[in-house]
């Protein structure tokens, strides 16, 4: 609300240091702008120490605002509780399953999305028009690019081969070992809304892929319907038979089991925590690849450890992990993967949504809706 004191407003995990440009022409005298460029550890995550949460509690105690990257800092109640001077919270893109929308309703904490479409009145920076362009003439989301450039790059070799001719390692060395073309192979998602089925539409349309897919509620009129979502025929579509269904929804052991590639786009809930265990990396190929840039707790951590340790499928691709940023003694930073035996390894640091675009449309939007706030107008895109 407009008043004699600028709004104090924290950014919080600008990583690449980009937002606070966006907010420079606002007038100082009416809003204080702090940015973080870290990520503290989340408050309720069992690895986090009391001194962790007070830490966290410290910084954003001052804040009347807080402007957030998607999750990466959670609110659970018991945080917010903690923050008596908080107002609103501008946050980026429009799932938040880690924030307690009820405890904000309790509160009278405003919180405002920014769905990536750009400013209503058109003075953004960020090119919101691409968010227009046709799914069924390449449009889509960047975690579909981002997925495939996983697959491809573990199939490939691609960050095996690089290092090693970059002489990394004991000697210079040529190529690793063969890589693994995807023409006719199966292709598996696991969790099959919009950006399952536009992964699977690369897949079929690039290789003539097989696609099956699960997911808990998922049936085959959904599936179908998918299908035409993105352009693609109900029935016939890739190396399937005339009246085979293009997105074939399966059981969950039957995707694991025949899948060469699965890939995860599932919601992460209570309910779907650790969906990827001991018992489904036990039902995949030893030649599977599995992939996934949804979120890391889906996939149960020590049981996958412990299948790639022991090499029982032939890689892994990881953009999401439990804990993000990754603790400097994750396994995952620490442990040699490229020891003969093991399974191939790939990670990104959650790069799926971190397109410089997707980015900047974000922020224009949050710029947006402080203006408004500070001016004390109606905020746009409001969930709470």
């Amino acid at each position: 609300m407009a008043s004699q004191t600028p709004v104090k407003l924290a950014i919080l995990d600008d990583y690449h240091n980009i937002a606070a440009q966006h907010f420079s022409a606002i007038d100082p005298s009416k809003l204080e702008v702090v940015t973080f460029n870290d990520t503290l550890p989340s408050y309720t995550h069992p690895r986090t120490t009391d001194a962790d949460r007070k830490k966290l509690v410290d910084r954003l105690r001052p804040f009347a605002a807080l402007s957030t990257m998607r999750e990466r800092t959670p609110f659970p109640g018991e945080l917010l509780r903690q923050l008596p001077n908080l107002k609103v919270i501008f946050a980026t893109g429009t799932q938040f399953e880690t924030f307690d929308k009820d405890t904000i309703k309790e509160l009278g904490i405003q919180l405002v999305a920014a769905p990536g479409k750009g400013r209503t009145d058109g003075k953004g920076r960020g090119p919101a028009a691409r968010a227009k362009i046709d799914i069924k003439k390449g449009g889509g989301h960047p975690t579909t690019q981002h997925a495939w450039a996983m697959i491809l790059a573990l199939a490939r070799n691609i960050a095996a081969d690089d290092a090693v001719v970059k002489g990394k390692g004991a000697a210079p060395g040529w190529q690793t070992e063969l890589a693994v073309g995807m023409q006719g192979k199966t292709l598996g998602l696991v969790g099959f809304g919009r950006i399952g089925a536009l992964v699977a539409r690369v897949g079929l349309l690039a290789w003539g892929m097989k696609i099956v897919c699960w997911s808990a509620n998922l049936n085959q009129e959904r599936a179908d319907q998918l299908a035409e979502e993105v352009g693609l025929p109900v029935t016939g579509g890739g190396i399937v038979a005339h009246d085979e269904p293009t997105f074939k929804a399966v059981g969950k052991k039957e995707l694991f089991k025949n899948s060469d590639v699965i890939s995860l786009h599932y919601v992460l809930s209570p309910r779907s925590r650790g969906i990827v265990g001991a018992q489904e990396l036990g039902w995949m190929k030893p030649s599977g690849l599995l992939i996934n840039t949804s979120r890391g707790p889906l996939i149960h951590e020590a049981a996958l450890l412990d299948t790639i340790r022991s090499g029982r499928i032939r890689g892994v691709a990881l953009d999401v992990f439990d804990i993000e940023p990754l603790p400097a003694d994750s396994p995952w930073r620490s442990e040699s993967w490229d020891e003969k035996g093991k399974s191939r390894v790939l990670l990104t640091p959650h790069m799926g949504y971190v397109e410089e675009e997707t980015l900047q449309t974000w922020y224009d939007e949050t710029v947006e809706n402080v203006e408004r706030y500070v001016q004390g107008k109606q905020l746009l895109h409001r969930l709470v």
